[in-house]
């Protein structure tokens, strides 16, 4: 599964690019979300419980923050196991540009699943994923865009 978009945040670039790394931007963020701790500089641990057609499942799962070049881009990569639900597991190549007073966030995500979550079809995972994207991004638009506000 593939999928590219963009989110528009009235913010700097820096704020942006530091609630990117934030593990507690990212936990409120990440829906389903139950856990998210940064073991290392570049990694995290999370937990994250979520509803995909008739299987529900809790992954715990390691995320990795690659091709670090701050505070332009990154690439963000996880796996998760969800026990008999199966795995999942993908990246992100994340982008952002200075747009005035705000910031072009853009992505392109790459993802697969394996297990029963598999035997879903790829319909029901396709527009699963894009919801849950679709609800990260709002999610941290709305973050980010209050406490440039605040600020």
């Amino acid at each position: 599964m593939e999928m590219h978009g963009e989110e528009r945040i009235v913010a700097p670039r820096q704020v942006v690019w530091e609630a990117l790394n934030d593990p507690d931007v990212l936990r409120e963020c990440i829906p389903g979300c139950q856990d998210l701790e940064k073991t290392s500089d570049n990694e995290m641990a999370a937990t994250v419980k979520i509803k995909i057609g008739p299987v529900s499942a809790k992954f715990a799962g390691e995320v990795t923050l690659e091709n670090i070049n701050a505070p332009e881009s990154y690439t963000i990569s996880g796996e998760g196991k969800g026990g008999i639900a199966g795995f999942a597991k993908g990246g992100a190549d994340v982008k952002l540009a200075d747009e005035g007073a705000e910031t072009l966030l853009t992505y392109d995500v790459k993802a697969q699943v394996g297990g029963k979550l598999a035997q879903l079809g790829s319909r029901l995972i396709d527009s699963t994923s894009k919801k849950l994207a679709g609800q990260f991004f709002a999610r941290f638009n709305e973050i980010v865009s209050e406490r440039a506000a605040k600020a």
